[in-house]
This record gives structure tokens, C-alpha cells and sequence, in this order.
């Protein structure tokens, strides 16, 4: 089964309005097997998906590493860099960094911009 996160850019409320109805559909005795991240706006989610950090993000999906420093050199990147793009992308959920290493959990990404925030 393929996993998948669902970003959105919006507000509160429509963060809100998306859990109250898991939590009815839980309440309900169906399953929820659904990510969503919320940005509020569209230059924090244009930030954390640089050009660069999505190419981070693809290739750790594909390749998790054990080390920021084995990434790098993975990547023929700057230490510094790709530590700040992997602790950026780790803060907003995208990629999971813990004892066994570094790896990003999605197979896709979706994004949706809503008009109204």
C-alpha cells in the first residue's frame, strides 16, 4: 500500500474542520489512514519544499541514510546544509530522524492550496 501525505495550505479552521471529521468517521468505527500537514501559508510550504529539499527528501525516501554526514556526502552537499534541510523537513513531519537513522516515510506528496486562506 502506498503512503501518502496530504499538505495543505490554509487556515485553522479548515485544519480543524479535516479532524473533526476523522474523529467522526473514528467515532463512526471506519479506519483513518490519512496524513495531512497544514501550512498556513504558501511561502512556509514553498520554503520547506525547496527545490533542494525535495531532492533531499526523494532520495532519502528511496535511499535512508544512518547519518547526516553519510548524507551529505551521499549528496556531495555541505554538512551544515543538509542539516538544516533535514531538521526543517523532520519539523514539519516529512522525514523521520530517530536511532535508526534518517528516512522519509511517503512514497507521495500532495499538495493543496486553498483560495479562501
Amino acid at each position: 500500500m502506498s503512503e501518502k501525505v496530504n499538505l495543505h495550505v490554509g487556515s485553522i479552521e479548515e485544519m480543524g474542520k479535516r479532524f473533526v471529521g476523522a474523529w467522526n468517521q473514528l467515532k463512526q468505527g471506519k479506519k483513518i489512514r490519512e496524513t495531512h500537514l497544514t501550512f498556513f501559508n504558501l511561502e512556509a510550504m514553498m520554503t520547506t519544499l525547496s527545490p533542494k529539499r525535495l531532492a533531499l527528501l526523494k532520495h532519502v525516501h528511496q535511499h535512508p541514510a544512518h547519518t547526516i554526514a553519510a548524507l551529505a556526502k551521499t549528496l556531495g552537499r555541505d554538512y551544515k546544509r543538509v542539516h538544516d534541510d533535514v531538521s526543517a523537513l523532520a519539523h514539519a513531519g516529512l522525514i523521520i530522524r530517530d536511532e535508526d537513522g534518517i528516512r522519509a516515510p511517503y512514497d507521495s506528496v500532495q499538495a493543496t492550496v486553498s483560495l479562501d486562506a
